[in-house]
């Protein structure tokens, strides 16, 4: 599993969580995702074999939140 973290620069509500869990969830690959309204951060362990951090940057971005930066570990 890798862990990826996404940066966001804004998140306006508690709704946004939401918003943001459920489509990456949908992601096939994508194991655990957290959101951190207060920190703008969203967390996930995926496997690269089935997706790739850009392409939870994409959907992400596509909600309207744009990632300030992909950190991979």
């Amino acid at each position: 599993m890798t862990k990826v973290t996404l940066k966001l620069s804004n998140m306006s509500c508690p709704s946004c969580m939401t918003k943001i869990q459920k489509a990456l969830s949908q992601i096939n690959g994508v194991e655990k995702i957290s959101v951190l309204f207060n920190a703008g951060k969203v967390k996930a362990e995926i496997d690269e074999s089935q997706t790739e951090p850009n392409a939870l940057a994409k959907v992400v971005t596509g909600l309207g939140y744009p990632v300030e930066k992909i950190i991979v570990k």
